[in-house]
Parts: C-alpha cells; structure tokens; sequence
C-alpha cells in the first residue's frame, strides 16, 4: 500500500525508517520531511495543516494510510476531515478524532477527563482574564513551587514552574492579559507541583483495545543536570530503568485502563497514539499531561525497540481488532542524544554545512532540523540530528552514541553530556 507520513522532524525519520522495512509499504511519502527521510521516503513539500493540499497530494499518489506525526494536524481535526470527505473516506488516518486530540490541545479538557474518570493527576484550577483576581488569590493558598500552564498549544513551552509567590501572580497576569504565549493563554491552568522522577508511557489503541509500547524518559532542559531552559528534548532512554514490573501494574491498572474506557465512555473516537507523560511520587504514578501522538525525541528510542512490522499492526486499528496482533520488543536498551544548533532554544543560525555522518557505525542518526541545498547536507532547526544505540543497559548504548557524535560536525553544535544522569 501507498503511505502517507506528516511531519519532518526526528520522530518522522524514526516512523519513516521502521515503515519503509514493511513488506506491505509499496511506496512512502513524507510531508514535508528533512535531510535525512529522502533516502527512504519522497519528500513532497507541503505543509501538514494545509488539509486541501494534504487531501489533493493523498488522491494523486493513491495513497490508503497516513500517519500523523505532529499535533498540530490532529487538534485541527485532520481525522474528522478526512472521514466526512467521500473521496477521503477509504484512507486510514492513524491518530484521533479532533475531540480526542483535545487531551492533548487543551489541559483543562484533559484535567476534566482525568477528574471524570479518577485517574490520578495534581489538583488543579483553570483561569481567564476575566478570573485573574481569583487566580492571583488561588496561588496564595497553594504551597511553591507554582505550576502555570498555558491552556492551549505552545510548542512545548507553555509551562512555567515559579518558586517565588509575586513572581508567580506577575507572570499569571503575563500570560492572561500579556497573550506571553499567544492564543494559546488566554485560559491558564494553575495546579499542585509534584515532586517526583518523570517517565512517559507509550499506547498505541484502536478505541476499545491497546498495546503498551516500550517506556522512555526524555530530558528537556537545555544544560546539564537539568539545568537552563526548556526545549523540545535534548535526549532519551528506553526502557525506564526504576519502571519495573510492579510499578508497570499500577500505571496500566491506575491510568492506562480508565484511559481507554474514559474514552469509550464519553464516545470519543480514538485510533492512535496516547503519549502519557507521567511522574512517580513515593512510588505512585501520576499524570502530568497527555500527548495525543508519540513524542520527540523519545520516538527515536521507542520504536527501534519495537521488532515487529507496523504496518499490519497499524491496520487493525481501522477494524478495532488490535487485540488479534502482538508486539516483540527487544531486550536491549536504547538512547538517543540530541545535537542542536548553538543557542538554541532561543535565537540560532541555520545553513551550516554537516559532515561526518558516513563515518557513524552502530548507531542510526535520525535527522530533525536538516535540509538539503544544492547537494549539500546542512542545518535547518534547533533540534538538527539524533543518535541513537543500543546495549545491554543504557549506560552502554549511551557510549556508543557519544562516541559516534564525536564523527559528526557542523559549526556550533551542541549536546549534553550527560543524559541518563538521574538514573
């Protein structure tokens, strides 16, 4: 079958490269993809949000399964868009409905969900300009640090953690009345801190059944040892090593399970990925917020781990027969190490020439902000490759991709040291 991949960053590659060694993927596309997916896939360069352009690529390739990187798409509502169009009607989207991508477009919906069905999460209240005396006096009853989350979509950065009380209602009144991360605050969530170690939890469901895929833990800040500012993830591991079995049980029992029959019980149709991000606290599992779509960069450790074909296994989300297949997942652990344009997450160049990675051996580079001009491999993102290895526990695969990062240059670069640190 012709398949459809949208996106073009690392996670796109990861999908790319397991999908093209399907023996049932006859040709694979990627839109727009990067630098690194045209040597499995066609790059056809158009946005994933410009659903005419999407539908009018899909009848002229005859393509019948597109997956769904981002999740800009799915907010948008490119499942429903695609199932009330006839001619679009026969193609399998994987990734859900645009009611379902509200877990992830909106934290107060999903704070709702999570209520409604009693799964675990921190207490919370949301706010809106109009509320922002309430807000400023809803902190003064809360303990620090103060957790302020933009409502909406913000790439990532919507969250703040404050330590100090008038810092924390100086930056309320920021995102309400300020816009300080667009649209995206005008509603503002202000809930408990958690103290804890994060995790994320992978589950692929057709809307009654689920896998759980391999966990991961991704690390976000730009330094090291956490230190600095947020970004879209400077690194990954899988599995988790404090995940163990018993701890496994409660997040599956506690979160997974009310999850699906959550999402049953409020008729939300879901044929995708849930990307749990979790944090265990005296050893119970919590949720932090939900992804409706795998993340970034812990996609490039997940499905490596994952042996089997996902083709098939993608396919019997459309008749909701997921439970009929099973999933091999190597032993082996895997990270990945981000290489990044230098001053990212803020202001950074682009245009610099790559060299190196013909030299890499027993690692794969998935490419994230890469583009290809005049012939020439080059910079196009802050998040520019990804390195992952395996080996028998992390520590191990983690030396192979330092070692091959040392073969790889271009001007800038940069790269923690240090991922795995807090295991």
């Amino acid at each position: 079958m012709n398949i459809l991949i949208l996106g073009s960053g690392g996670r796109e590659h990861a999908f790319a490269l397991k999908i093209s060694q399907s023996n049932q993927c006859k040709n694979l596309y990627i839109a727009p993809g990067n630098g690194g997916t045209h040597q499995i896939a066609t790059n056809i360069n158009i946005n994933p949000t410009n659903f005419k352009q999407v539908k009018q690529l899909v009848l002229d390739k005859k393509i019948e399964m597109v997956v769904v990187g981002p999740e800009d798409p799915l907010v948008q509502g490119i499942y429903d868009f695609f199932k009330t169009d006839t001619q679009l009607q026969h193609v399998q989207v994987v990734g859900p409905s645009r009611e379902g991508a509200k877990l992830e477009g909106s934290k107060e919906f999903a704070k709702q969900f999570m209520q409604r069905h009693s799964i675990p999460t921190a207490k919370y209240e949301s706010f809106t300009k109009e509320t922002i005396v309430q807000g400023c006096k809803f902190l003064e009853t809360m303990q620090p640090p103060y957790v302020l989350k933009a409502d909406g979509l913000a790439a990532g950065k919507g969250v703040l953690i404050i330590n100090d009380l008038n810092e924390a209602q100086t930056e309320l009144k920021n995102m309400l009345l300020n816009e300080k991360f667009g649209n995206a605050s005008q509603k503002v969530v202000i809930e408990e801190f958690l103290d804890g170690i994060e995790l994320s939890c992978f589950v692929l469901t057709d809307g009654k059944n689920y896998k759980l895929l391999p966990t991961a833990k991704d690390y976000k800040r730009i330094g090291e040892n956490d230190q600095g500012l947020n970004t879209g993830g400077m690194g990954a591991v899988s599995p988790v090593p404090f995940a163990d079995a018993n701890f496994m049980e409660k997040i599956e029992t506690r979160i997974v399970k009310p999850t699906i029959s959550g999402l049953q019980k409020d008729n939300i149709e879901y044929k995708g990925f849930i990307f749990i991000g979790l944090i265990k606290v005296k050893g119970e599992p919590y949720v932090i917020e939900y992804n409706v779509r795998m993340g970034d960069p812990e996609t490039e450790v997940v499905l490596p781990r994952i042996e089997s074909d996902l083709v098939p296994i993608f396919k019997t989300l459309q008749t909701q027969t997921l439970n009929t297949v099973s999933l091999a997942i190597t032993p082996q652990s895997a990270t990945t190490v981000m290489m990044v344009s230098g001053g990212y997450p803020e202001d950074y160049e682009k245009g610099k020439r790559i060299s190196g990675i013909e030299n890499v051996t027993g690692s794969i580079v998935f490419h994230a902000g890469t583009t290809i001009k005049e012939g020439e491999l080059q910079t196009s993102g802050g998040r520019v490759l990804a390195v992952t290895s395996f080996g028998k526990d992390f520590k191990e695969a983690l030396q192979k991709s330092y070692e091959n990062i040392e073969k790889i240059h271009f001007d800038k670069m940069y790269f923690r040291k240090d991922i795995g640190f807090d295991l």
